[in-house]
């Protein structure tokens, strides 16, 4: 049994510079992440199977489309001859279309897993070159680092992180479409992410060019940042990815999990957790 940690993503910053001839869109962001996430666990098998459990197990059931999970083994399998079989859990933690990263911090763990069990090394460029094809963001979750992603997202930069840092996220319950949400991005380039700086200074200095057209779909968004905001001992709070889901530093424990608590106060989503 080979049991993966997917670990939340974070955006810290995310600068939308252009689109590209093949409808991908040049991005500059900050990668971080989470402690705590989904958990993907496989079982060498007789056959296929793929089971989901966890809070987030229903609403990812009867979400459209196969799941990346899957579709990761499949192409494991293709890409490394593989003849055996598998049984794979994904233990769901994290909401979905939440812009944490969940389906593609699934995939990339299910990547790892398959890759620990097979006995191929974890940086083997075959299993980045195969996260690629699965989704932007799926590299980056691949290597689980802090770094600067450039291009579509997959070109990585490895950076000191803020590892320890206290985080919360905070989801209204909303779930909201990347795509639609790419959609409304005005088209206006703002400009990179400052180069100079420790991280938690570049990601302040910077922004998240998704977050006016995630608010236009979800004005609840807005709530959740009022509440992180203004709650005490925040460093940064800011919206990831393409939402719903916002994120907050803390300079402690303590001013975190109150904040958590009145986060849950008005039935959000709240996860409290360290950068790792």
């Amino acid at each position: 049994m080979i049991v993966e940690a997917a670990p939340a993503k974070i955006n810290l910053a995310l600068h939308v510079r252009h689109r590209r001839p093949d409808g991908y869109h040049a991005l500059e962001t900050l990668f971080a992440f989470a402690a705590d996430g989904d958990t993907v666990t496989v079982v060498p098998a007789d056959t296929d199977s793929f089971t989901i459990t966890g809070p987030f197990a229903a609403a990812l059931e009867t979400a459209s489309g196969p799941n990346l999970v899957e579709k990761a083994a499949g192409a494991f399998r293709d890409t490394f001859g593989v003849a055996g079989h598998h049984a794979i859990t994904l233990d769901k933690h994290l909401p979905i279309a939440s812009g944490i990263g969940g389906g593609s911090a699934d995939a990339a763990a299910a990547l790892r897993a398959l890759a620990r069990l097979h006995a191929i090394a974890p940086q083997d460029p075959r299993l980045f070159v195969l996260a690629e094809t699965l989704g932007a963001d799926v590299p980056a979750c691949l290597d689980g680092r802090t770094t600067l992603g450039t291009g579509k997202g997959e070109a990585l930069i490895p950076i000191a992180g803020l590892a320890g840092m206290p985080l919360l996220l905070v989801n209204p319950g909303v779930a909201v479409s990347t795509a639609a949400v790419f959609a409304r991005w005005d088209g206006t380039d703002r400009g990179g992410i400052a180069g100079e700086g420790d991280l938690l200074t570049r990601a302040t200095a910077g922004r998240n060019d998704l977050q006016p057209a995630a608010l236009a779909l979800a004005p609840e968004i807005a709530d959740v940042l009022s509440l992180l905001e203004g709650a005490i001992g925040v460093r940064l709070a800011r919206m990831s990815g393409s939402g719903a889901t916002c994120f907050a530093l803390f300079a402690d424990d303590t001013t975190r999990d109150a904040a958590r608590v009145a986060a849950a106060a008005r039935g959000w989503w709240t996860l409290a957790t360290t950068l790792t």
